[in-house]
């Protein structure tokens, strides 16, 4: 069949709306039809070069829809049954995902290729295949995908709201409550408040932090963090770094959280200082994978015993964590509505990211025809 999409040709070029070829369902694949896409800073890093896939690519690995049609095997889901998508693929029975770690599943080695596990490709134009990132490609009006990529959500929740909840809101809620660990009376502190970052606010309130001190600088998103729970807000890490000292008598943060666009060895050892002993900084944001972020001093971390670690996709369990998400939003427990900023079609993606890139949004959403 025939399908909508935009599709990245290069390293800072925008993304071209292209007709391309779509492949039917093979074994253990789903043909799945998008509502909604969201407009992630993961997607800028193939722009900016952070994270060079291979191109062509099509952007978009937060999604979710309907499922149309399944292929051989498939046992997970039927047509008509309403998923929402992970961008980490989990197979259930890798070493990771049999120890509780499906966020690191083996399926995930492609994602930046575009491909499926196996090499092959279900997007074409012209002789010429074409990769969906994450294996997703959400930004295409249909994608033929594995089912070890979708998630059955139910179906009275909207899905141009669930859409979030396939990485902004695990990453960044996670990044609070499951690498974070934060706890009930802990004083946290979250640099970078957008899609991610305002999860994290909404994960340590919920775990019951006495204060989370959030470091953005743009007013509006210092505001939004005010409005989904933060106790402090400021625009210069140095401001809040004296404020936590204030909160805790001298003994630092219990956690820091760092989920700005694009980190770099600043933020890192800003957040490093602020912690006390024992704490713990979690890195969330991504980088050039060639450039060396991480410098702080070793004695610090020995003398003080504190701890420095990375998390993807919050070190949440897809399976389990989007469909607990949403039963919490479908309680009235958890914000996902309000950080749905503006809506675009996917003829406006290039300007849904300049709105990223400008700070308007904290979460853009693409709603497909």
């Amino acid at each position: 069949m025939k399908t909508k999409a935009a599709v990245l040709r290069d390293v800072g070029k925008p993304f071209e709306i292209v007709e391309l070829d779509l492949d039917g369902p093979r074994e253990g694949e789903v043909l799945i039809k998008y509502t909604a896409a969201g407009l992630c800073h993961s997607d800028l890093h193939l722009t900016d070069g952070d994270l060079p896939p291979r191109f062509p690519i099509i952007g978009g690995h937060e999604g979710a829809g309907v499922i149309e049609e399944v292929g051989p095997g498939v046992t997970k889901v039927k047509p008509g049954d309403h998923v929402v998508c992970s961008f980490i693929p989990n197979c259930g029975t890798c070493r990771y995902c049999s120890t509780g770690r499906q966020n690191l599943c083996d399926m995930g080695a492609t994602i930046l290729q575009g491909s499926m596990p196996d090499g092959s490709y279900r997007f074409h134009a012209d002789g010429e295949d074409i990769g969906a990132m994450c294996m997703l490609g959400t930004f295409s009006e249909r994608a033929t995908i594995s089912q070890h990529s979708v998630v059955k959500v139910d179906d009275w929740l909207p899905l141009e709201t669930a859409v979030v909840v396939g990485c902004g809101v695990p990453s960044g809620w996670g990044t609070a409550v499951n690498a974070g660990n934060v706890r009930a009376g802990d004083t946290v502190v979250i640099y970078g408040i957008g899609g991610l970052g305002i999860n994290a606010v909404q994960g340590a309130v919920q775990a019951g932090a006495k204060y989370v001190v959030v470091v953005d600088p743009l007013e509006f998103k210092r505001e939004k963090a005010l409005e989904f729970g933060a106790t402090h807000a400021f625009a210069d890490a140095d401001e809040a770094q004296a404020k936590i000292t204030e909160l805790t008598w001298g003994q630092g943060a219990d956690a820091a959280l760092i989920l700005v666009g694009t980190v770099d060895e600043t933020v890192v050892a800003k957040a490093t200082a602020a912690i006390g002993k024992g704490g713990t900084v979690v890195i969330t944001g991504l980088a050039d994978p060639a450039k060396l972020t991480v410098h702080v001093s070793g004695a610090d971390l020995t003398l003080n015993e504190k701890t420095i670690k990375g998390t993807l996709f919050g070190s949440s369990n897809p399976q389990y964590d989007i469909v607990r998400l949403l039963r919490l939003y479908d309680a009235g427990q958890l914000k996902l509505d309000e950080l749905i900023t503006t809506r675009y079609s996917l003829e406006q993606v290039n300007e849904g990211y300049q709105d990223l890139r400008d700070g308007k949004n904290i979460r853009g959403v693409i709603v497909h025809d």
